[in-house]
């Protein structure tokens, strides 16, 4: 595999350019810019312990390798985009289940599990709806925060159910605009991948500070 080759995925790449896609990757700021708050309002509330130091560091690496992916363009930029992304879903998921949930370490291990088995297979079946413009793999997250925030909302966690039904309608409408991106080129030569990242950022920052204000951290046994 020629890692350097390079990919044109998006309706405002025109050319294999470094500043090809200049708002598609100064956009990627809002990754950094809900890290940010996540830390100072972490900090000023006296929570800033490891969890949410980690969630913000991982979310600053997703704006980094995008930036990286809608720069440079190439298949070892896509590593540097996705990866990050995925990392930060498994976790949340598991901080979910242990902080939200109130799970033992061992149920947390088993529920993310179940869950990276249900993205594989959600992800393969969304595949067969039709074309997606790749964001079939993001729709078993969707679903799962949907999930996720109902169970929480029935359990009587309602501050941390509707945080997460919330994260799930922003999500929601961020991925819209990320299918459509090639779709509408004809009429709308810009795309619309920018509103991924600017409600990415929006979205993922909502979901530190749900962790924030509604994670309890767990006793020690």
């Amino acid at each position: 595999m020629d890692w350097h080759q390079t990919i044109d995925n998006y309706c405002e790449r025109l050319s294999p350019a470094f500043w090809a896609e200049p708002v598609n990757a100064v956009t990627n700021a809002a990754f950094i810019i809900a890290a940010a708050v996540a830390l100072v309002m972490a900090h000023r509330r006296g929570q800033l312990d490891g969890a949410v130091i980690l969630l913000t560091v991982i979310l600053s690496a997703i704006g980094i390798g995008s930036f990286l992916f809608h720069t440079f363009a190439t298949r070892w930029a896509v590593m540097a985009d996705v990866i990050p992304i995925q990392i930060f879903i498994l976790t949340f998921f598991a901080l979910a289940m242990r902080r939200f949930a109130g799970m033992p370490w061992w149920g947390t291990l088993m529920a993310t599990a179940g869950f990276v088995a249900f993205s594989i297979a959600g992800g393969r079946a969304a595949a067969m709806l039709g074309d997606l413009n790749g964001s079939e793999g993001y729709l078993p997250p969707l679903a799962g925060l949907f999930v996720v925030g109902a169970i929480l909302l029935a359990a009587g966690r309602s501050g941390a159910g509707w945080s997460l039904i919330v994260a799930a309608a922003i999500f929601a409408v961020s991925l819209t605009f990320r299918t459509l991106d090639m779709a509408v080129c004809g009429a709308f030569p810009l795309g619309t991948h920018f509103m991924w990242h600017t409600l990415n950022g929006v979205l993922l920052g909502h979901l530190i500070v749900a962790m924030i204000r509604f994670g309890a951290v767990p006793a020690r046994p």
